[in-house]
């Protein structure tokens, strides 16, 4: 599924394609777990492993601290803390993005999960993959693949009801 024009695509629709990606891709795996990136990830993170009965093996992490452009950018104003409240030794983590796009954030993601143990394997579960990489990552799942004028980014937002909703936003550079 690809999108060009200007309109997010349906968040929930994505949401669904995803769910069904990640409950095949499981099937069978034994020590699974979830791990969602702050923000969207996390949200989406949550609804994964409640809609997959894994909520015990659920965590969140913020990449702030571990972004390769943290000298740049400096502390984000909106850091949350990272959870992770079981053994990531030997488990098949699946690590949750909101929108793919350099693979940076991914990088960082990971070396996060390094800092808790060393898991058998990660895959990744991204909403939307928006292209744009500049480093060699790619989704194991994906909602879908949408492409955004340059200048643009999309976001995901929480509505009434746990409801996700993707917008696409100007950058403000």
């Amino acid at each position: 599924m690809s999108h060009t024009n200007p309109s997010a695509p349906d968040a929930e629709a994505l949401y669904r394609a995803l769910l069904d990606q990640v409950r095949a891709g499981l099937a069978g795996v034994a020590d699974a777990a979830i791990v969602g990136i702050h923000s969207g990830g996390a949200w989406l993170a949550d609804r994964l492993a409640r809609d997959l009965g894994l909520t015990s093996r659920l965590g969140s992490i913020d990449v702030s601290f571990y972004r390769d452009d943290y000298a740049k950018k400096g502390l984000h104003p909106d850091v949350k803390p990272t959870h992770i409240g079981f053994s990531v030794d030997g488990a098949t983590i699946v690590l949750v993005d909101d929108v793919l796009f350099t693979g940076r954030t991914t990088r960082a993601a990971i070396n996060v999960l390094f800092d808790y143990g060393r898991p058998e394997r990660i895959l990744l579960a991204a909403l939307v993959d928006r292209g744009g990489r500049q480093l060699p990552v790619a989704a194991d799942f994906v909602g879908a693949h949408v492409q955004v004028e340059r200048g643009q980014s999309l976001a995901l937002a929480r509505a009434a009801g746990d409801r996700l909703v993707l917008t696409v936003e100007e950058d403000h550079v």
